[in-house]
C-alpha cells in the first residue's frame, strides 16, 4: 500500500462532520429577534457563519442596543443544544469517511472546531464518531485566538505530534479555512451548494487547494493528492 501523503487529517466539526449550522442560526436568529434585532436564519447564518457568537459580541450590542452578557449566551447554549440534540444528523458520507481515515492514519486524526467545547464532543457522540476523536477535540474558544486565527489547528498538531505541514485540514468556511491555511497545512474545502457551507469560490478565495462536494470521497481524495 503506497505512503498516505499527509501525517494527520485535522476536522472542523460544524458543516464538515455534523449538519448544524441550519440548526444553530435558527435558535440564533429567534433569541437574537427576542432582544430586538429582527433577523432570519438565512441572514444569521450570512452574518455568522464560521464564527463564534462570543466573538460578535460588539455586533450585537450593536444591532439590539442592549449589552451581550454571559447570562444570555449561556441561554442561547441552552436553547441551542436542546435543539441540536433533538434534530442533529451527520454530514452525509462523513462517518464512514471518518472510520476509513482513522484506520488509515491509526488514529492520528484531530477535531479542531471554534465552537465551544461541549458543542462539539455532544455533536460527534450524537453521530456516532467520538470514539475516533476521544482525546483529541479541540476548540479555539479554549485559546487565547479562535479562528480565522490558526491556534486550533496547531495546538491540534501539536497534540498529534506531527508538524502542521504535513496535515490535511478539512474546512467548509472561509474562517476556517484562513485558520488552517495560516496553520500551514494543506486544506480542502467541502462545498456541496447547499445552505449552511460557503461557496467553492470564497473557499479558493482564502486558499484552499481543493474544493469538494461529496464528503464519502475524501478518503480518496486525500490518499490520491501526492500524484493528483
Amino acid at each position: 500500500m503506497a505512503a498516505f501523503p499527509f501525517d494527520a487529517v485535522l476536522f472542523d466539526c460544524d458543516g464538515v462532520l455534523v449538519d448544524s449550522e441550519l440548526i444553530t442560526n435558527r435558535v440564533l436568529a429567534e433569541m437574537l429577534g427576542e432582544l430586538g434585532w429582527p433577523v432570519t436564519p438565512a441572514e444569521s447564518m450570512r452574518i455568522f457563519l464560521g464564527k463564534a457568537v462570543r466573538d460578535e459580541a460588539a455586533l450585537i450590542e450593536a444591532r439590539t442596543g442592549k449589552p451581550f452578557s454571559e447570562e444570555w449566551l449561556l441561554a442561547f447554549r441552552r436553547r441551542r443544544n436542546l435543539a441540536l440534540e433533538q434534530e442533529l444528523e451527520a454530514i452525509p458520507g462523513a462517518p464512514l469517511a471518518v472510520r476509513e481515515l482513522h484506520a488509515r492514519l491509526e488514529g492520528r486524526m484531530a477535531v479542531a472546531s471554534g465552537a465551544d467545547l461541549y458543542k462539539v464532543r455532544m455533536q460527534l457522540a450524537k453521530v456516532g464518531i467520538l470514539d475516533c476523536f476521544e482525546g483529541r477535540v479541540f476548540s479555539g474558544q479554549d485559546l487565547p485566538r479562535s479562528k480565522p486565527h490558526p491556534d486550533v489547528y496547531l495546538a491540534a498538531a501539536s497534540a498529534l505530534g506531527v508538524d502542521p505541514r504535513r496535515c490535511a485540514v478539512i474546512e467548509d468556511t472561509v474562517t476556517g479555512a484562513s485558520a488552517g491555511v495560516a496553520a500551514g497545512a494543506t486544506v480542502f474545502g467541502y462545498s456541496p451548494r447547499q445552505p449552511g457551507h460557503d461557496s467553492g469560490a470564497a473557499l479558493r478565495g482564502a486558499g484552499v487547494a481543493h474544493v469538494f462536494s461529496d464528503m464519502a470521497e475524501l478518503p480518496s481524495l486525500l490518499a490520491g493528492w501526492a500524484t493528483s
